[in-house]
């Protein structure tokens, strides 16, 4: 099995289902009658937006986390996880965290809207 450049392989993708497996949500993929009109291939979405904590980004935030308890110990993780984000990385990670019962901190800029700094606090 070759190796892409970034160190994902097969085996690392079926690892990562099984972590994420009961956690995240499994999404639809639909066809986009537009993109696949205009680009004359057929063009599927998958629909992450449909995560239970609102934001695509959860799939990676809950492997992240569940590959770090797994490779350490969840006890290794009782002083909790950090992140900086100015949004969806952030409220996944949060999300993903209280689900695996891990503190998370979310550093976030002045600048990153009250409606997402409220969706990260909850």
């Amino acid at each position: 099995m070759t190796q892409a450049t970034h160190g994902v392989t097969l085996a690392s993708i079926y690892e990562a289902r099984a972590r994420i497996q009961g956690q995240v949500a499994r999404t639809p993929l639909v066809r986009s009658l537009a993109l696949s009109e205009r680009f004359g291939a057929e063009v599927h979405l998958k629909l992450e937006n449909q995560q239970p904590s609102g934001a695509f980004k959860l799939r990676g935030a809950t492997n992240m986390i569940a590959a770090l308890m797994e490779k350490h110990g969840a006890e290794s993780l009782q002083r909790g996880v950090t992140t900086a984000s100015t949004g969806n990385h952030g409220r996944a990670v949060a999300f993903a965290a209280a689900r695996l019962g891990v503190p998370a901190v979310v550093c976030l800029s002045e600048l990153v809207p009250s409606n997402k700094v409220h969706a990260i606090e909850a």
